[in-house]
């Protein structure tokens, strides 16, 4: 007579309790990211599916995808709007001893018109910010942007540094705040087009980046997107905004102070 098997091992006890640092971890790699595997169910039969996909993240951190109808993951979507996706880079040595991020969810698809209109443009143009070479097929017709909808994630901070997440652990809060969602593109535009300059500073006073052509990607009450080439840093203000006009003496007091942490005039 077989003996019954051992019972597992209660996961709770492996996990460890979300805190900031995790938090603050979780929402970095996923701002970060350029791309991500996507986890789906094929279609036709079922069967998982995982594919490479770029990435970009609405202002709250939703993960943006671009897809085509005459991708895999694309039909295994339509048919079934579950989905996953990993994020993280592997960096050197062991690659499971670097920080990893998976999103579990439901991926919406944004209709080019009507009631989604605007929220497409703003994906859009998020999207574009971190892949500009997307500018040559994403208004082709079989493509469409999707917007993933955060159920739960699960942070892997490396060994031994497992935590399970809520979605407000891992998105950013715009209650209070939704104006920025209408001055985000002018300010990001102004600052590029006339302030280059203090973008550049921001990157490498605050974010231990190299020299070079910075670019303000997106902005959000936690923090700026920064992007040169395929460098993507974050820049995470000190306290989130509550509201819109915050943000303007908030980007002139980074710039004095990135300006005098590098003895620049």
């Amino acid at each position: 007579m077989n003996q019954a098997a051992a019972p597992p091992e209660n996961k709770q006890e492996t996990l460890q309790p979300v805190d900031a640092e995790a938090r603050r971890l979780a929402r970095e790699l996923l701002r970060s990211a350029r791309h991500g595997a996507l986890a789906t169910l094929e279609a036709q039969g079922g069967s998982p599916l995982a594919t490479r996909t770029g990435l970009a993240t609405d202002m709250n951190g939703a993960p943006i995808l671009l897809t085509s109808t005459l991708s895999a993951h694309t039909q295994a979507l339509l048919a079934d709007a579950r989905c996953s996706i990993l994020v993280g880079e592997p960096g050197r040595g062991d690659p499971l001893a670097h920080p990893r991020l998976t999103l579990f969810g439901h991926a919406k698809r944004v209709a080019a018109d009507g009631s989604d209109a605007a929220l497409r443009v703003r994906l859009k143009r998020r999207y574009l910010a971190r892949h500009p070479k997307a500018k040559l097929y994403v208004d082709f017709p079989d493509f469409s942007f999707w917007r993933v909808e955060i159920a739960r994630a699960s942070l892997n901070g490396g060994f031994g540094r497992a935590y399970a997440m809520r979605p407000e652990d891992v998105l950013a809060d715009l209650t209070g705040i939704e104006a920025l969602l209408d001055v985000e593109a002018g300010v990001i535009e102004h600052m590029n087009a006339d302030h280059g300059d203090a973008v550049a500073f921001y990157a490498r006073a605050f974010c231990n980046a190299e020299a070079g052509e910075w670019k303000l990607t997106g902005l959000d009450p936690e923090g700026l997107d920064l992007q040169h080439g395929d460098q993507v840093k974050r820049l995470w203000f000190e306290t989130p905004l509550n509201s819109t006009a915050e943000l303007r003496p908030l980007l002139v007091r980074l710039a004095a102070a990135a300006r005098d942490s590098l003895g620049a005039d």
